[in-house]
Parts: C-alpha cells; sequence; structure tokens
C-alpha cells in the first residue's frame, strides 16, 4: 500500500499486486466478495449499493478510480470532483449487522493509479489509443452512446479491467446509469466472465433527493441549489409525464412530445437565466437498445414482446451540467433490478 494514501481504518490497495494478495486469503477463508465500482466523490447512491453489498457477502470492495478512457476530450475529466478522505469517511461509517451478530463494514478500498489500471498508457483520444480495449458491438451507440459515442467502449474496458482485478462474487451498479449495467451484464456473459458471472451483476434502483425526486449524481455537485432544487428536477418531470403518457395508451411519439413540453415549460420559465437545453428524451427496446417506433403503444408491445421492458431515458444540460435519468416501464425485475 502506497503512503500517499490517506490514512484510513479500510484497507485501501493502489496496485493489482496487494489487492490480490488480500483477495487471496479471502478467496483461502471461502469468503464472498461483494463489489461496487465507483469513480468517488460518493453519495448516498453509491451507499445504497455498498449497503446492499453488506447485507449480501462477507466482505465488500469498493473501488475509487475516474476513468480517463470513459471521457472524450471536450468532457471535464480535468474537474470531475475528487473527494477521496470525504469519501473514505462516509464508508467508515457504514455497518450491517448479520446473522449471529457479526458486524460487517466495507473491507477494502481499491484506488489504483491510472498507470497501474493502463500500463500501456492512455490516451481521450481514441485515434491516439494504444494497448487492448473492449467494446459491446451494437449496443453503445443508442441512447447515451448517441451523444458519448466513445463513451462505453471506456466503461467496458475499464470495468472487465476491475473485475479481473476485483474478481468479485457479486457486483452491484445503480439504475440511474441503466444502459451501463445492462451492457455490462451482456459483456460479462458473453466473455464468459465468472467474477462476477452475469447472474451476479445487480442493478439498484435509482436513489433520488426526498424533495425533488432529482436522481443522485456526483456531478450534482456542479449545480448551483436554485438549479438543483428548481431546474434540474425538471427531467424526472418529463419522464412522468411521459411514463403517464405510455400508462393512458398514448403512442411512443406523443409520451416524447409531452416530455418534451415539460422540458419547454421550463426553459420558457427560467429564460436566459439559466442555459436550459434537452439533449433527447426517447424510449428504447430494454433488450436491443433499438428506439421504438413513434406509433408504438403500451398494449401492442406488451403483446408482441411478453415480458419485456422498455426504458425511458433522457438527458440535459442545466447550465455546464449534464444531467441523465430514466424510467423502466413493465416488469423492470426481469432486468435484474432489485427492490
Amino acid at each position: 500500500m502506497s503512503t500517499s494514501l490517506p490514512a484510513s481504518t479500510i484497507p485501501l490497495f493502489d496496485t493489482v499486486a496487494s489487492y490480490r494478495e488480500w483477495r487471496r486469503r479471502a478467496f483461502d477463508e471461502r469468503k464472498s466478495v461483494g463489489y461496487v465500482p465507483t469513480m468517488g466523490a460518493l453519495h448516498d447512491g453509491h451507499l445504497s449499493l455498498v449497503k446492499r453489498s453488506l447485507a449480501e457477502n462477507d466482505l465488500t470492495v469498493l473501488s475509487i478510480f475516474v476513468n480517463p478512457a470513459q471521457f472524450a476530450p471536450h468532457e471535464d475529466l480535468a474537474t470531475y470532483p475528487r473527494t477521496l478522505p470525504r469519501d473514505l469517511e462516509l464508508l467508515t461509517a457504514l455497518s450491517f449487522t448479520a446473522p449471529g451478530g457479526v458486524i460487517r463494514k466495507p473491507s477494502a478500498v481499491f484506488v489504483p493509479t491510472v498507470s497501474e489500471m493502463y500500463p500501456s498508457g492512455i490516451s481521450q483520444n481514441t485515434q491516439e489509443q494504444k494497448g487492448t480495449f473492449v467494446e459491446v458491438k451494437g449496443y453503445g451507440h443508442q441512447m447515451e452512446g448517441r451523444t458519448r459515442p466513445t463513451f462505453f467502449r471506456g466503461v467496458a474496458t475499464v470495468v472487465t479491467k476491475l473485475f479481473n482485478a476485483i474478481e468479485p462474487t457479486r457486483a452491484y451498479f445503480g439504475q440511474k446509469d441503466i444502459q451501463q449495467a445492462l451492457l455490462l451484464r451482456r459483456m460479462t456473459r458473453d466473455l464468459l466472465l465468472s467474477h462476477p458471472d452475469s447472474e451476479h451483476l445487480y442493478i439498484v434502483p435509482t436513489c433520488r433527493d426526498p424533495v425533488t425526486s432529482l436522481a443522485l449524481s456526483s456531478r450534482n455537485v456542479y449545480l448551483t441549489p436554485h438549479e438543483r432544487d428548481n431546474v434540474a428536477p425538471a427531467l424526472y418531470r418529463a419522464l412522468q409525464a411521459a411514463k403517464f403518457s405510455w400508462e393512458a395508451g398514448a403512442s411512443k411519439a406523443e409520451c416524447v412530445r409531452r416530455a418534451q413540453a415539460v422540458i419547454e415549460e421550463k426553459t420558457r420559465e427560467v429564460g436566459q437565466e439559466i442555459d436550459l437545453r434537452l439533449d433527447y428524451i426517447e424510449m428504447n427496446d430494454a433488450d436491443s437498445f433499438e428506439v421504438l417506433a413513434d406509433d408504438t403503444q403500451k398494449a401492442e408491445w406488451e403483446a408482441d414482446f411478453v415480458g419485456r421492458p422498455v426504458i425511458l431515458s433522457g438527458a440535459m444540460w442545466v447550465g455546464k451540467t449534464r444531467l441523465i435519468d430514466n424510467i423502466v416501464l413493465g416488469a423492470r425485475h426481469t432486468l435484474g433490478i432489485v427492490d
């Protein structure tokens, strides 16, 4: 362990070799290991994943790594919040009492350097990158991939590396990044991964502000209090409007128009005070991620694709902050979303 890491009662590892030595002991003791991958700047959404892991595993490991490969050159890699000392304080305060009175707390935090994760080096420009990368073909260009075309290549690459390093029994992801979580489950299945296998990659419902229902995100720290409390929640309200229209029998095109109208109304309300811009609102097949036809209705969809949910998702800019959110229409448990 590096002496440059902050003091912590939780073991910290910044190299794969030092972590694997710890992990071998867990294997020898036949202990299950839950894993929560993060980029730090922890909030209650992350902590809900940790709590789930504590309840279901003997040991719980987090990684904190801001992954350059998933940021395009114009995105916020340099300014992404890095709050490791505070993150460790939050983790230290967590515990779960297991049957038999055993108290479980976060067991280890993996905090690798960029050079540890990318031995061949890494550039944010994909044309300059050298080394090995992972791409889930056919599933990364829709939804978020339309705006961030290299994002899922970077995510799939780093998570493959992290799974290989951590070797978790179970892994936990948040529903806010639903496309990411489903893509990674497909990747674990396609690559025949065993730690975790696809059946042990769990998706935990989005944590929201109890008053405004804004999805919690590390990037929310970029927002002013007014933007956070009065403007940003419009995205979830827009998705709710689309959901209600879908359930009432409206076509997909009409559902999207209803959602767009909510954002347009908020844009008129804020005027020139805040640069509010809708990126997209869309409805996609939860299995293929393909966009639903404009004339698709709920009854028709459920008759043709029994048990297959629809992902209603959106993204918008509030000033310089890009926010995302989603609602799963249909039986979300079929996607591995746990309650």
